[in-house]
């Protein structure tokens, strides 16, 4: 009987957060399983932002990052947003070192693409080299401005909103705007470093 006081049905996410935030691994695993589907679909931007250099499927990443996430002894994810970022940064890292591990490997990834008429094929935006140098650029961000590094996770790969980011933080929305804009702007200082 769903209404019997003695049945504490569904454990609430806060309690969760706050379990596994105390290092209990049999909460970070129901919390996990908790967020499966949102999980799923941060997955899948993944995936499709970096279509055609990463064949993983968005289930096959979101699995390897639950193995990646319940390894770490010290994972710390107090709020839900927190959990996402940290769940994307897990994310962007087993892309990145998925198309690092294919790009070495003899099958033809260190070759450039051409089309027919002998001009470069372009790639467009995140593929090849651009992929790892977009992780070379948010882990020095990451050093330079832990905040910075972290609002890009949520905005840029988590899809949160400035607004609900604002709320995260305890600031004006107006802020996390200001804070947007130099993230991006050291963000392309180093690929103009890198490409110097």
């Amino acid at each position: 009987m769903s209404g019997d006081p003695g049945d504490p049905g569904p454990e609430p996410v806060t309690d969760l957060f706050r379990a596994a935030e105390a290092g209990d691994p049999e909460a970070a695993g129901r919390l996990f399983a908790s967020l499966y589907q949102e999980l799923h679909t941060l997955a899948g931007r993944h995936v499709r932002r970096f279509d055609g250099i990463v064949t993983l499927g968005a289930t096959t990443l979101l699995h390897e990052v639950y193995l990646a996430v319940s390894a770490r002894e010290a994972a710390r994810f107090p709020d839900r947003p927190r959990f996402f970022a940290y769940a994307s940064r897990a994310m962007r890292g087993l892309v990145i070192d998925y198309a690092r591990n294919r790009k070495a490997k003899k099958r033809g990834g260190e070759f450039q693409f051409t089309s027919l008429d002998g001009a470069e094929a372009d790639p467009g935006p995140g593929r090849g080299g651009d992929l790892e140098q977009l992780g070379e650029a948010l882990e020095a961000l990451g050093r330079l401005d832990p905040p910075l590094a972290e609002l890009v996770d949520l905005h840029f790969f988590c899809g949160f909103s400035f607004v609900e980011i604002a709320a995260l933080r305890s600031v004006s929305e107006r802020t996390v705007q200001r804070d947007w804009r130099k993230a991006r702007l050291l963000l392309q200082e180093h690929f103009e470093d890198a490409s110097a």
